[in-house]
């Protein structure tokens, strides 16, 4: 018994991995986190899937919809728009990560 719910844990876990290519045309998988809503926008926020995911940073992609069936992520050059929407992230998420400013 305890293994198919060890099976539906890492089922679960799966389905919140995405893959998307670097500018280098490699495959990079990322932990999807959530989706934030800030000015009229939406945006993913991703943690990479590394070995060492204690110090791992989050990737904050911009969604912008290709037609009806794809859409594309895009990286945000303003840093304002980052810190907002990790700002709302932190606070959405205070009770389940554990937040360090790097300086």
């Amino acid at each position: 018994m305890d293994d198919d719910r060890i099976n539906d844990l890492d089922d679960e876990e799966l389905s919140n991995i995405i893959i998307l290519s670097d500018e280098n045309g490699e495959d990079v998988q990322f932990e999807f986190l959530d989706l934030i809503e800030y000015d009229s926008e939406e945006y993913v926020v991703l943690l990479p899937a590394m070995e060492d995911e204690d110090d791992g940073e989050v990737v904050i992609l911009k969604v912008e919809d290709m037609d009806s069936e794809e859409e594309s992520y895009v990286s945000v050059d303003d840093e304002e728009v980052l810190n907002k929407v990790f700002e709302i992230f932190k606070e959405k998420f205070k009770d389940e990560f554990n937040f360090t400013d790097e300086g």
